[in-house]
Formats: C-alpha cells, sequence, structure tokens
C-alpha cells in the first residue's frame, strides 16, 4: 500500500522542510521494520519549489495471518487460501495507519525541534491515497473529512475491472485531499479515518484504544459531525469503549465552550475519596461516614461534628452495658444530608411528580433513594463529571439490574448551563447543592436552561445558608463549607434570588428549612420549590441582552378562545 504527502514552498521556505518535519531526509531511502512487514520511506520529488515523501508499505500476508489469527479483516479464518489472498497487502487500513504512528512518530506529535515554527504553522498540502476501502462510498469520504479543512477532498470510485464497466465499481476509492494544514493535523486525521472508512481492524481493540483515539482526535474531533460514528467504527463497535470515549468528547467539547481546562469541569469527585466510596457501593454498605465524605455538596465539618456526638454516645453506651450487664440503644441522629434528602423527597411526593431529572446528580445518592419507592417511574440523572457518573452507575448497581428497574433509571452526562433537549417533558427537577457550585455569572444560563427550556411542573432548589455558618465550630470564620463552592447565600439573598427567577418564568415558590432551624441564624440548609402557575413569563435572555415576553396558555384558555 502506498500514500504520498506534497507539499510546496519557495527560496525562503523551501518545500524540503518537509524533511525536517517528517524527520526523514530527502536524500536517503529508510526502511523501517513492521509487526507485519516492511516500511519504506522514499522522496521521488524534493525541491525548493515542491518536495513529495512517499511511504510505501509491503505486507507479509504470512505474518499478517499467523499474527493476527482470528483478528480483524486480514486473520478471518475463511477458506484456506483466502487468508493468503486479500486486498491487505494493497488497500490502506489501519495497516497503513500504524505504520504512520511508527513511522512518523514525532511529526504526528507536531515536534520538530529544527523547525518549531513551521511545525506549528499550517502547510499547503497534497495527500494522495490509490486504493481506500470505503465503506459507505465517497460520499462518507466527504462527511469525514469535509469538516477538518481541507480545500478539496476528492474521493474517485475504483472500478471492479476496467475491461468490463458493466461489473460496476469496486468499494474502493482513490482519496486526494488539497489544503491548508499542520502536518502533525493532517496525519492524525489519517490515522483514525483510514480505519474508520475501512471498517475494520488488524488487531484486537483494548481500553487503551480510547487513550490513542483521543491523543489523535484532539482538536477536531469533539466537534467533528460524525463524531459518533467515527468512534465507533475506530472502536470496533465495542459499545462499552465507545461509550466512554463519547462521555470524554463530550467534557473536551464543554472545555472548549468554556475556555478551561478538562480537569476543572470534571471536578465533581476528588480522587482520594473515590474508592472508599465505590467499595461501599458495590457491596451495598456504604457507612454515612463514607456516603457523606464523597459527596461534594455536603460540608465536611457538618458530618464530622455528628458522627463524633454519635460515637462518643455509642462509647458511652458500651462501657454502661459493660459495666451493669444491660443492653441500651442509642440511635444515631440523621446527618444532614440524609435530612436534606428526606425533605426533596417529601416534596416531590406532595406534588405528585412521577418523572423526576436530579440534575447535578454527583454519585448517585438522590438517585439511589428515588429508585428505592416505585411512585417515581422514570428517573433521570445529570451530571458533568464522567468519574460521578461512573460512581452512581456503580451506587446503584445499572449493570446488575433486571430489565424493569433499569428501565426507570438513566445516567447522563451534561452540563446545567447548556439547554438540553433530553431534559424537556418532565414533571420534576431537583438541584441540590449545585447552584453554590457555579460562579455568579453563569446562573442565568442555569436558569435559562431549566427554568426556561427545560421547564419542569416542579423544581427544586437546595443551597447552603451561609449565616447558619457560624454554628459550625470547625469552620473558619469567613470560608465556605466547600473548597468548590463559589459562593453561599443568606437566607435573604436565596429568597430575592429565586423569587425573580419565580417572577421572569411564571412559577409561584415556596421556602422551607432543612435541618435545625436556629432562631437567630436559620437553619443549615434553605429549599425552595418553584412551581409553574399559568401567569404571564417575563424571559430575560442575560447572554443577548433582549428581553422577551411569553404568555404561558393553558388548556382553559385554549378552549376558551376555539369557543369564541
Amino acid at each position: 500500500m502506498f500514500l504520498t504527502i506534497s507539499t510546496t514552498g519557495t527560496p525562503e521556505r523551501p518545500a524540503t522542510d518537509l524533511g525536517f518535519l517528517l524527520h526523514k531526509h530527502p536524500d536517503r531511502a529508510q526502511t523501517f521494520s513492521t509487526a507485519h512487514g516492511t516500511a519504506h520511506v522514499l522522496y521521488p520529488e524534493a525541491s525548493a519549489e515542491r518536495c513529495t515523501a512517499a511511504l510505501l508499505l509491503e505486507i507479509d500476508p504470512v505474518a499478517l495471518v499467523r499474527r493476527s489469527r482470528g483478528k480483524g479483516r486480514g486473520g478471518a479464518p475463511d477458506a484456506a487460501l483466502a487468508q493468503y489472498v486479500n486486498d491487505r497487502p494493497y488497500a490502506a487500513s489501519s495497516l497503513l495507519a500504524v505504520a504512520l504512528s511508527t513511522v512518523f512518530k514525532s511529526a504526528l506529535r507536531g515536534v520538530c525541534a529544527a523547525l518549531p515554527e513551521r511545525a506549528a504553522r499550517p502547510l499547503p498540502l497534497r495527500i494522495e491515497v490509490p486504493a481506500v476501502p470505503a465503506r459507505g462510498g465517497a460520499e462518507l469520504v466527504g462527511k469525514l473529512f469535509g469538516p477538518l479543512g481541507w480545500t478539496s477532498v476528492e474521493a474517485r470510485p475504483v472500478a471492479l475491472d476496467e475491461r468490463f464497466p458493466q461489473w460496476g465499481e469496486s468499494r474502493y476509492v482513490q482519496l486526494v485531499l488539497d489544503g491548508e494544514l499542520r502536518l502533525a493535523d493532517a496525519l492524525r486525521q489519517l490515522y483514525v479515518l483510514l480505519p474508520v472508512l475501512d471498517d475494520a481492524k488488524h488487531y484486537w481493540v483494548a481500553p487503551d484504544e480510547v487513550d490513542k483515539l483521543l491523543r489523535a482526535g484532539e482538536g477536531w474531533l469533539a466537534e467533528h459531525p460524525e463524531q459518533k460514528l467515527i468512534t465507533s467504527r475506530y472502536l470496533a463497535r465495542r459499545w462499552g469503549l465507545t461509550r466512554q470515549a463519547m462521555e470524554r468528547l463530550e467534557l473536551v467539547r464543554l472545555a472548549e465552550a468554556d475556555d478551561i481546562d478538562v480537569e476543572a469541569i470534571d471536578n465533581a469527585v476528588e480522587e482520594i475519596l473515590t474508592d472508599p466510596a465505590l467499595d461501599g457501593a458495590e457491596t451495598g454498605e456504604a457507612s454515612s461516614d463514607a456516603t457523606e465524605a464523597t459527596e461534594v455538596t455536603d460540608t465536611a465539618n457538618a458530618t464530622d461534628t455528628a458522627n463524633a456526638t454519635a460515637d462518643t454516645a455509642a462509647g458511652a453506651a458500651g462501657a454502661a452495658g459493660a459495666d451493669d450487664g444491660r443492653v441500651r440503644s442509642f440511635t444515631k441522629e440523621p446527618s444532614l444530608a440524609d435530612q436534606r434528602r428526606e425533605a426533596i423527597l417529601t416534596a416531590l411526593r406532595a406534588t405528585g411528580a412521577g418523572t423526576v431529572l436530579d440534575l447535578g446528580c454527583g454519585q448517585g445518592q438522590l438517585v439511589q433513594a428515588l429508585l428505592k419507592d416505585a411512585r417515581f417511574t422514570r428517573i433521570v440523572g445529570v451530571d458533568v463529571s464522567v468519574r460521578a457518573l461512573a460512581i452512581a452507575g456503580r451506587r446503584i448497581g445499572l449493570d446488575r439490574m433486571s430489565e424493569r428497574q433499569a428501565a426507570r433509571v438513566t445516567l447522563l452526562q451534561g452540563a446545567l448551563t447548556y439547554t438540553d433537549k433530553r431534559l424537556k417533558g418532565y414533571d420534576a427537577a431537583v438541584l441540590s447543592e449545585v447552584v453554590e457550585h457555579l460562579d455568579l455569572p453563569r446562573l442565568p444560563a442555569l436558569e435559562h436552561a431549566v427554568f426556561g427550556a427545560a421547564r419542569p411542573r416542579t423544581v427544586i432548589v437546595t443551597t447552603p445558608n451561609v449565616e447558619y455558618n457560624v454554628r459550625w465550630e470547625t469552620l473558619p470564620a469567613g470560608h465556605v463549607r466547600h473548597g468548590d463552592h463559589r459562593f453561599e447565600w443568606t437566607r435573604e439573598e436565596f429568597r430575592d434570588w429565586a423569587g425573580e427567577v419565580a417572577r421572569r418564568h411564571g412559577y409561584d415558590v415556596a421556602y422551607a428549612p432543612i435541618g435545625p432551624d436556629d432562631p437567630e441564624v436559620g437553619p443549615p440548609t434553605q429549599m425552595a420549590v418553584f412551581t409553574q402557575n399559568d401567569k404571564t413569563v417575563v424571559t430575560e435572555t442575560v447572554v443577548t441582552g433582549t428581553v422577551a415576553t411569553r404568555t404561558a396558555v393553558t388548556a382553559a384558555d385554549e378552549q376558551e378562545g376555539k369557543t369564541a
């Protein structure tokens, strides 16, 4: 199989700089061994005006069968001769992609110590591959390469036999790409898309292929319109790996949209706390200590204080029982998180909701509680963190559920500051200890996505009451309860915000305390329950600065209009 890369140049920037970028000298032909044959790099032409590098891969059919038996097209257990007589030595496939990554390893990474500025800038490139197996034809070739910045994408079908035109076209195309791209970007695209077009690989697709795909797809795959097809085919249609890759690509897309690092988005779970929570979730015996420790929406101080008090009482009970021979039982006070979940469940039951969104579900504590109540027939947990969703899935035993139970619950990755059509049509939505994790300028986006776009009949919001912080003896003055909290509201600030949201989007709002309601500073957690009404809705699109008025129309209004 054969591939050429050509570029043009000027006396100031000669085309032979391609040799520096590929780390292969134009004056020499070089040979490299691969697992299934030999790769040759040579330059058919090399001048200041035009330079062409060619990669010729010679495949040993016998080695291909022996090394890849039972894997991919080359090792398929066909008839005896078919194992050795096939298109693999001639058609560009995963074999050529692997050769590209082996022979042009530094160029793929965009590394060139001699000419770093040339490696970082686009070059006029022309890439030709005489025979590319394309399952999907020339149309698919255009869909895959068209959005990637190429000026021209040409895929000429190859006839089955030129002497017999009535036989029609084969599944192979002659691929020609023209445009100005960085050489590293062009090579990475070929590395991913050649096996995708072929829809086969000559080796077993292991979990580390996800990392390879994301590295090679950096900068283009997250926004590609055919992302799902590319990911699925590249990973040999292994659904588990495809789902993992898609989730990570979604994080990349969100990070690029917000111009922040991926790690800053996927920060809902602290690494040090992951394993204990998973261990408990796996066995169904997670202690309240472990649950509270991994729940980012709670302050560690509240949990430590409650647990320390209960542990002291239990120790005293044990000592007393040992002295007088009598057994005493002490009931441990529910933690603040337990009280909050129970308050949310009570509010949901009061509304008669059957379908519920847990927005910012974290590690799935509320989802787990909702599943225990049969009146909630459809439960969706949404979080931006892949790690948190993985823990949530294991906590609720998603992979071990019966088909009927699994049909009740869905875990989705998504950012709450973006509208999402998947979240429409639900009875209720819960934002439990979520709003304080957003920067204040992002709150209008969340408000629009939840109250303006999704518009569930009921929305429940809980958030810490900063006034109560003085009651935490171990919390330094002026500190928030969790390191990721961007702010914490007083009762008045929370009511001002909730009232404005209700007014703008046509909701009534009621408030309730969670936890001990201190007469001076109020409860540790405050809750607002929003219920849709049929008043005029004033939607303020803060992002664009425009204000629109929309009137909610009830069924009675519609009927009255028809009667009139």
